[in-house]
C-alpha cells in the first residue's frame, strides 16, 4: 500500500470561499428548460409548471447562483420575446442549437423559478447580434424600480418589484467562430468596455463578467484576455473561463490527470489579469468566473446528428451525457482545483444543471434522478463553504500517457471556523493501489472524526439511471484518531470526504 502524508495548520489560510463557486447553469438548450425545470402537466409540476422533483434536487445541491439564458443561445437572444403574457409570445428559431424556441418560458419565469430554488440569477446579455443599447434596456427592465419605459413594462407584466439581478455576463464565448456575432479581440474589447460603462452608470451595484477565451486551446489564448482586459479593465469585475474534459481516448489514468490542465489554465489567466493591472497602473483586482466547467463528450455524435439532420425541434435530447464513475472522479478533481484557487476563483458554474450535461436527469413521464456527478458536487457544496487552508502533502507519483508523472492524491482542506469543523476532500487517482493516508491536525486540538464519506466502484464505467443507482456515497468507518493525527485508507480510484469537528 502506498503512503500519503498531509499536514494542516489553521494559521495558513488561502482565502474564504465565495459560495458562488458552487453555482450552475441553465441554458435554453435541449431539455434543460422544456422537460427539465419546466414541464406543465407533469405529475410533479406546481401551479407555475415547475417540476417540484427537480426543484427538490436543486435545493439539495444548495446552488447559490444560476447562469441564464446561455451559453451560445444568448448570442441571438431577443429578451423582449421572452417577457409579457405567455400566450402572446411568438416562437423563434434558435440558431445556436438549431431548435425551435416557443418562448413559453422566459425571463420572468426563470426569475420566479430561481427564487423557488433558493438561487440568485446570473444574467447574460447578447453582445453577439445585439449590443450596448439592448443590454441597457434589459438591465432597466430587470433592476430599475419604476417610472421608465422598461421598468414600467416589467410592472405591467406583473413584477412590481425589481428583480435586483446583481451579476451580469457580457456575452458568451465571443472568441469562438461558432458563436453568432463572433468578434475579434479588439471588437469585443471595445464593445464590452462601452457596454460595461453604460450598465454601471445605470446600476453601480452590479458586478460584470468579461468574456474570456472559450477554452485554453483557443489559438488566441491568452492574448484574448490581455487585449480585452486592457479595454474594459476599469469597469469589469471578473473574467470568464470555460473548460470541458472528456475521455475520448479511453485512457482513464490520463483522464484523471486533466485537472492539472485546469490548474494551469487558472494560473495563466490570473497572470494575465495581474499583468494588465500592472500595465495600467491600476488598483482593481480582476478575479475569475469559471462559469462553464464539466465533463462533456459522451453525447457529441448525437448532438451533431440532431442539429444537422433533425433541426427545429422543441426541447430535443441534446447533450444528454450519461455519466459514469470515472466522470464523477474528474468532477471531484475539478471541484478541488476550484477550491484550491478560492483566492481568485470567486464564481463557478457547473454546466449544466438539468438534463444537459447535468447532475440531474428527468424522465418525461416519470421522476428525476441523480447522475454519478451529483455526489461530489453535493459534498463540496455542503462542506466546502468556509476558508481554504493551505495543506502540505507528500504523496507518490504515477505515470500517465499524456501528463507524465502526476500525484496519486489531489486534495484540499476547508475550515468552517464558526462551526468548528474541518473538511478534507481527496481523490486517489491511482487506479491500481490504495493509499494509507495520515493527516497531521497539529493546530486543531480537541478535534475528532465526524464522518468519512467515499465514492468507490470496481467498475470505472458504472452509471446511474432512473431505475438503479450503482454509484452513491457510503460511510467508511476505517478512520481513526491517534492524538492529533488521523489515519485512514483512500481506496484506489476514489472520492473521499473526511470531516473533523470539535469534541464536546
Amino acid at each position: 500500500m502506498r503512503e500519503t502524508k498531509m499536514t494542516i495548520d489553521k494559521a495558513y489560510k488561502v482565502s474564504p470561499v465565495d459560495p458562488r463557486i458552487f453555482g450552475s447553469f441553465i441554458e435554453h438548450l435541449g431539455r434543460a428548460v422544456y422537460g427539465g425545470i419546466y414541464q406543465p402537466g407533469h405529475v410533479s409540476a406546481d401551479g407555475d409548471g415547475f417540476r417540484q422533483d427537480v426543484l427538490e434536487l436543486v435545493r439539495e445541491l444548495r446552488v447559490p447562483v444560476v447562469r441564464y439564458p446561455g451559453g451560445n443561445y444568448v448570442s441571438n437572444f431577443f429578451w423582449e420575446d421572452s417577457v409579457g403574457p405567455a400566450q402572446e409570445r411568438k416562437p423563434r428559431l434558435d440558431l445556436a442549437w438549431r431548435s425551435l424556441e416557443p418562448n413559453t418560458f422566459g425571463l420572468g419565469e426563470f426569475v420566479k423559478w430561481a427564487g423557488k430554488a433558493g438561487s440568485d440569477v446570473m444574467m447574460a446579455v447578447n453582445l453577439g447580434t445585439r449590443g450596448t443599447k439592448d443590454a441597457c434596456n434589459l438591465l432597466e427592465y430587470c433592476n430599475h424600480p419604476s417610472g421608465t419605459k422598461y421598468s414600467d413594462l416589467r410592472r405591467k407584466h406583473g413584477a412590481e418589484d425589481p428583480y435586483h439581478i446583481k451579476l451580469w455576463c457580457l456575452g458568451n464565448e465571443m472568441d469562438g467562430e461558432w458563436q453568432l456575432g463572433h468578434k475579434n479581440m479588439q471588437e469585443y474589447g471595445r464593445l464590452s468596455e462601452e457596454t460595461a460603462k453604460a450598465m454601471k452608470l445605470m446600476d453601480p451595484s452590479i458586478e460584470l463578467v468579461s468574456c474570456g477565451s472559450s477554452f485554453m486551446g483557443m489559438p488566441t489564448f491568452p492574448q484574448w484576455e490581455a487585449t480585452t482586459l486592457e479595454c474594459n479593465y476599469d469597469y469589469v469585475d471578473y473574467i470568464s473561463l470555460h473548460q470541458y474534459y472528456g475521455n475520448e481516448a479511453q485512457d482513464s489514468a490520463d483522464f484523471l490527470a486533466l485537472s492539472d490542465d485546469m490548474e494551469k489554465f487558472i494560473h495563466t489567466v490570473v497572470s494575465v489579469c495581474d499583468f494588465v493591472k500592472a500595465k495600467k497602473r491600476g488598483s482593481r483586482k480582476i478575479n475569475l468566473s469559471f462559469d462553464e466547467w464539466n465533463v462533456w463528450y459522451h453525447s457529441k455524435d448525437e448532438e451533431m446528428d440532431i442539429t444537422q439532420n433533425h433541426p427545429w425541434q422543441i426541447g430535443p435530447r441534446l447533450l444528454e451525457d450519461h455519466y459514469n464513475f470515472e466522470d464523477a472522479l474528474v468532477v471531484g478533481l475539478m471541484l478541488i482545483t476550484l477550491l484550491k484557487h478560492a483566492d481568485r476563483v470567486k464564481i463557478a458554474c457547473l454546466a449544466q444543471l438539468v438534463n444537459v450535461i447535468a447532475p440531474i436527469m428527468t424522465d418525461a413521464q416519470g421522476g428525476a434522478w441523480k447522475q454519478t456527478i451529483f455526489y461530489p458536487f453535493l459534498h463540496a457544496s455542503a462542506y466546502g463553504r468556509g476558508t481554504v487552508i493551505e495543506t502540505i502533502i507528500d504523496t507518490p507519483l504515477h505515470q500517465t500517457s499524456g501528463h507524465g508523472a502526476v500525484t496519486d492524491v489531489v486534495s484540499v482542506a476547508v475550515y468552517q471556523e464558526e462551526k468548528e469543523e474541518l473538511t478534507v476532500f481527496a481523490v486517489n487517482r491511482n487506479l491500481e493501489e490504495d493509499q494509507h493516508m495520515s493527516i497531521d491536525l497539529r493546530s486543531f486540538e480537541g478535534y475528532g472524526i465526524l464522518e468519512k464519506l467515499e465514492l468507490v466502484s470496481e467498475d470505472l464505467k458504472a452509471e446511474n439511471s432512473l431505475f438503479e443507482e450503482k454509484v452513491a456515497p457510503i460511510r467508511d468507518t476505517n478512520v481513526r484518531m491517534d492524538g492529533q493525527r488521523a489515519e485512514t485508507v483512500l481506496k484506489k480510484a476514489s472520492w473521499n470526504v473526511i470531516r473533523f469537528g470539535k469534541s464536546e
